[in-house]
């Protein structure tokens, strides 16, 4: 152990063993009275059912028996407790624990008769041991703390302090990278998962993000390593970017769990790029902090203030509805987008930026400061600190993101009125950590969650309005200097928070509208239904001039969803007919099993489920049909009689698989739908708990 390094260590509840009499001592007839095995107290961490990562040290008790089972003991731990009669006990997880039993002896200057040493193993080893001094440096702790001490080296340890061939190699693999045996030795392993892309414009700039990110790790005594992941950029993937989110996460889970990482710090910023780096910390469940990239530079043409893709959407209406020219479009392109960073909108991006820091992920100020800010730069730099002083705490992502955690998440979520993707994104990575968030308590949080955040879609203002401005207890007492961008409150922009969940004949297990961006006349709307077969009937279609289409039609679409799509692509906020916008129309509540960007608005019901290509009710809608949308109660209703209902779901043909090969055909045979996260059924925590 090198001076100065900092200890990993854990108290250990201390539990009287059940056949232990009032006293202290065994029955004289305990089978196991005078055995090596601790037999007067038990230490109790982990799960032993979850193996030896999870496990630490279990002592099985079977009171019928009168017998003592020896459980699991976590790989290089090693467990101390100073005895009142001045003798010490250690657990070793070393085979050669006499050998521990000599040399803490020696170094703890007591007598060897004073020292017992009892073997944690299970028929032989089990591969890497702890190293002999880990129980010395366990017997101080112990000492000095007055209770017993569990001692853990840091993770990465058990790559290099090998006896075998390969922890030597690995050695001397860093050694050609430039980096000598003291640059490491006794320091935390930080990674730095970074997906910087040139093909995600979001993300450009997260190579420097990172080299601040190292400047943090070195000042807190950690070493920091950058390794690259997928990136996902939103405007160029096809066919959509939520195809790959957990292909991301995947490549994000095992490149931490794989290498010698004691922390990660995750850097994103992109749509998709945000969840699948929270899912794949999640399932690794090493301590963790994420940092966006944070906004782009507001645009600015012709002296009024833009946000992409918001203003991008409204601007193309008016170029569908020939109210611009295409000289105008092309000249909007160059002002709307200044910097890299993510979509300064209460977009998808800020949404989960911002839910970063409600689940207690992110460092506070993550979602607003811009992205060429240098308090951006700041931030970074103090996420690399951090994260060095999680790995001392042991503080994992399974401790961080807990129910109330996501509660806070859910709550935040509603306030600033943001994305339709979020509850997605919320229950995929919940169920990376064995929480199960159903639609309904989504719906609960928003009743009780009052909008605030005027920013657009939903408002009117953007995110460098946002930065500094007051957000939960991080901030507690700051004022808001703009009341008219947060509202207090007393005075919220709408009681209720920006979401709503919706249930009916038509979505049985739930659909997502946001009212804070539709139209307040629709939310209430009965109409007849057009409907479009998928995304390439409605391109086909929706200018046509002889489309039979008025402006109180509802427009349907499906085989949009997981399946359908396939991915879920965000194609809910559908074009409104040409012939319709000329005639001053400005949105029509919209129905798809598909997703809608978080910049966009309009009355858009998005998440139907199940979707249609997996028998869903959307799938039995023929033109002409009724539909019911009653926000207020909460409904949304095929007026179709249910025996119909089942009689043309029954006649109807599923589509031909998309995928026959490949990542494409895995996510076809795994994908959960959208109310379970879209996530894959085999990456969920193996037992789920209520939030």
């Amino acid at each position: 152990m090198k001076p100065g390094a900092p200890l990993l260590h854990e108290r250990l509840a201390t539990m009287s063993n059940p056949n232990l009499r009032p006293g202290g001592t065994l029955d004289d007839d305990d089978p196991t009275d005078g055995s090596n095995l601790a037999n007067r107290f038990e230490f109790r961490l982990g799960d032993v059912e979850q193996g030896f990562r999870e496990a630490d040290v279990i002592i099985e008790h079977e009171t019928a028996t009168a017998a003592i089972h020896q459980g699991y003991i976590e790989p290089h731990a090693a467990t101390a407790r100073w005895n009142s009669d001045g003798t010490l006990t250690l657990w070793s997880s070393s085979q050669g624990h006499f050998n521990v039993r000599d040399q803490t002896a020696r170094l703890m200057d007591v007598p060897v008769s004073k020292v017992k040493a009892i073997p944690m193993e299970i028929g032989g080893g089990f591969g890497a041991k702890t190293l002999v001094y880990l129980e010395p440096v366990a017997a101080a702790l112990a000492r000095k703390a007055g209770h017993p001490v569990k001692e853990k080296p840091y993770r990465s340890r058990a790559w290099f302090d090998t006896p075998e061939l390969y922890g030597w190699l690995r050695q001397a693999a860093f050694r050609a990278e430039g980096f000598g045996e003291p640059a490491y030795e006794g320091r935390p392993l930080i990674g730095i998962c970074n997906s910087w892309s040139e093909l995600t414009h979001c993300n450009a700039h997260l190579r420097q993000l990172a080299e601040a990110v190292k400047r943090g790790v070195w000042q807190a005594g950690g070493f920091p390593l950058e390794f690259p992941v997928m990136s996902l950029g939103e405007y160029n993937m096809r066919p959509t970017t939520m195809l790959y989110r957990n292909l991301m996460s995947m490549d994000v889970e095992e490149s931490i769990t794989a290498n010698p990482l004691d922390g990660v710090v995750l850097l994103g910023g992109c749509d998709k790029t945000t969840p699948a780096l929270l899912m794949g910390a999640a399932s690794a469940d090493v301590p963790a902090i994420i940092v966006t990239g944070g906004p782009q530079l507001k645009g600015n043409w012709r002296g009024e203030e833009l946000g992409s893709c918001t203003d991008c959407r409204r601007y193309h209406q008016e170029l569908r509805a020939e109210r611009i020219t295409e000289e105008d479009w092309a000249e909007l392109q160059s002002c709307i987008v200044r910097s890299p960073g993510h979509c300064m909108v209460m977009g998808t991006a800020s949404t989960m930026a911002a839910i970063c820091e409600a689940l207690g992920m992110a460092l506070p100020g993550n979602a607003a400061i811009p992205a060429v800010d240098s308090r951006r730069h700041q931030l970074s730099e103090a996420a690399g600190r951090q994260i060095v002083r999680l790995v001392e705490q042991g503080l994992r992502p399974s401790d961080v993101m807990t129910p109330v955690a996501f509660e806070n998440a859910i709550r935040t979520l509603h306030a600033v009125g943001g994305s339709t993707n979020a509850i997605v994104h919320l229950a995929a990575i919940a169920g990376r950590v064995g929480i199960d968030l159903p639609l309904s308590r989504f719906d609960e949080l928003s009743r009780t969650t009052p909008f605030i955040l005027n920013l657009k879609p939903s408002g009117e203002f953007l995110m460098e309005g946002f930065l500094l401005r007051r957000l939960g207890a991080n901030i507690a007492g700051a004022q808001s200097y703009n009341p008219a961008l947060i509202r207090s409150l007393d005075e919220p922009l709408d009681a209720e928070g920006g979401l709503a969940v919706l249930h009916g004949s038509l979505a049985p297990d739930g659909a997502i509208i946001k009212p804070t961006a539709a139209s307040p006349e629709l939310l209430r709307h009965r109409g007849r239904a057009l409907v479009f077969e998928d995304h390439d009937d409605m391109d086909r279609r929706i200018d046509d001039p002889d489309l039979d289409v008025r402006p109180d039609d509802v427009l349907v679409m499906r085989n949009a969803g997981p399946l359908g799509g396939p991915g879920m692509p965000e194609w809910g906020f559908l074009p409104l007919p040409k012939k319709l916008l000329r005639q001053g129309v400005r949105d029509m509540v919209r129905i798809s099993d598909a997703r809608m960007s978080g910049t966009a608005f309009g009355t858009v019901v998005v998440h139907a489920t199940p979707e249609s290509a997996a028998g869903g009710p959307l799938a039995a809608v023929r033109n002409g049909d009724v539909i019911e949308l009653n926000v207020p109660e909460r409904r949304l209703d095929l007026m179709v009689e249910p025996a119909e209902i089942a009689r043309r779901l029954a006649a109807q043909a599923r589509p031909p698989a998309p995928y026959r090969r490949g990542y494409g055909w895995l996510f076809t045979q795994h994908i959960l739908q959208a109310d379970k996260g879209c996530d894959f059924d085999f990456l969920r925590a193996e037992a789920l708990h209520a939030e």
